[in-house]
């Protein structure tokens, strides 16, 4: 059975930092490309990071370029999202998602921020930038 939970969510002041993780299971992840995406309030859902789980290759989305920083834990099959630098635009309902990525193939940045590609998907942690 495919999971992937995420953790770390919460109340932050604008200018603070936050960090959430994802843990996966049921997957093998050198096979898969994993990603961050955020949906707000009456907004699309966006694509945030992604990390290549094989090669720790990443990708960002312009609005948070900078600012925030994906990671990988092979050994607890954990992807880690850093959040620095935090404004109230970035609350939003944080979810991570699972891409399979054939061996040898290169995903480009656009195909890691389309929602479509993704698989698997966990239930969201909540972020909110607030003072």
């Amino acid at each position: 059975q495919v999971r992937l939970v995420e953790s770390g969510g919460g109340l932050v002041q604008p200018g603070g930092s936050l960090r959430v993780s994802c843990v996966i299971s049921g997957l093998t992840l050198d096979y898969y490309a994993i990603a961050w995406f955020r949906q707000a309030p009456g907004k699309e859902r966006e694509g945030v990071a992604c990390i290549e789980f094989s090669d720790g290759g990443t990708y960002y989305g312009d609005s948070v370029k900078g600012r925030f920083t994906v990671s990988r834990d092979k050994a607890a099959n954990t992807v880690h999202l850093q959040m620095d630098n935090l404004t109230p635009e970035d609350t939003a309902v944080y979810y991570c998602a699972a891409d399979y990525v054939p061996l040898g193939f290169k995903i480009t940045t656009p195909q890691a921020m389309d929602a479509d590609s993704y698989d698997y998907w966990g239930q969201g942690t909540q972020v909110t930038v607030a003072s």
